[in-house]
């Protein structure tokens, strides 16, 4: 059930108009570091489709950068997308 309230919340908070620009066309990549900067990207792009207030962001930002906590869990977000690149990258066995 929190799963579902969870999607429906987002579902709520983005607009379609957020998705009309089109940026990612793949997740393959060269090198491991380029796959890691692709994670860092659809962290930070989801995060701008969340809260698409750029004086709002701003204005969190102060609260989060030093909470350990909230560092931790940017840090988790970012190793799960990550994870989501390197497996779309067949791990970089080529």
């Amino acid at each position: 059930m929190k799963k579902l309230i969870t999607a429906f919340c987002l579902t709520a908070l983005l607009s379609p108009a957020a998705f009309a620009e089109q940026w990612l066309t793949t997740l393959e990549t060269a090198t491991p570091q380029e796959g890691y900067e692709l994670a860092v990207k659809l962290s930070r792009i989801a995060v701008k489709l969340t809260q698409p207030s750029a004086e709002k962001r701003t204005q969190v930002r102060a609260e989060y950068e030093t909470n350990a906590d909230n560092l931790i869990a940017v840090s988790q977000t970012v190793a799960t997308n990550f994870q989501t690149v390197a497996a779309a990258n067949n791990y970089w066995k080529k």
